[in-house]
């Protein structure tokens, strides 16, 4: 049923439950899997620019090296646990992209059965002033979501 699942993190604690939940499924099946994290662009706002501090290119290269480096200790650490476990694994970093974008994205250009991912599972206000990737990507993918709370 599930022969490709997409497994997406950002190295927090929670997605870790994620991942560990599809590489567990992913395990059982026979299944390959993808893991993809996404890291988003320089966090710049209009306030700054309104009070004079504009970044130059060594503030926004330092911020992408940090993030390359992030992410490449993330997958890293997935990539040796489903090693560990005999799964079929390719690691995927999107950088500058919004989140829930880009893992739909991951999945179509891969050809993924399912993705996998953690949420908070947060209600209401909370949901609204914070946003949330996983809703985003529940109300747009075609693939189907599994989601890990």
């Amino acid at each position: 049923m599930y022969k490709h699942i997409l497994i997406t993190t950002d190295g927090s604690e929670l997605a870790q439950k994620g991942v560990d939940h599809g590489l567990s499924l992913a395990k059982s099946l026979g299944a390959k899997i993808t893991v993809v994290t996404v890291t988003e662009p320089f966090p710049f706002s209009a306030t700054a620019a309104g009070a004079g501090w504009v970044p130059g290119p060594d503030d926004i290269s330092s911020y992408q090296e940090g993030q390359k480096e992030y992410a490449d200790k993330v997958l890293a650490g997935v990539k040796e646990a489903a090693d560990k476990l005999g799964i079929s694994a390719k690691t995927e970093h999107v950088p500058d992209a919004h989140p829930a974008e880009a893992i739909i994205d991951v999945a179509k250009a891969e050809g993924c059965s399912l993705i996998v991912m953690a949420s908070h599972g947060r209600r209401g206000l909370g949901r609204l002033l914070l946003g949330s990737q996983t809703s985003e990507v529940l109300t747009h993918s075609e693939v189907p979501v599994l989601v890990v709370r």
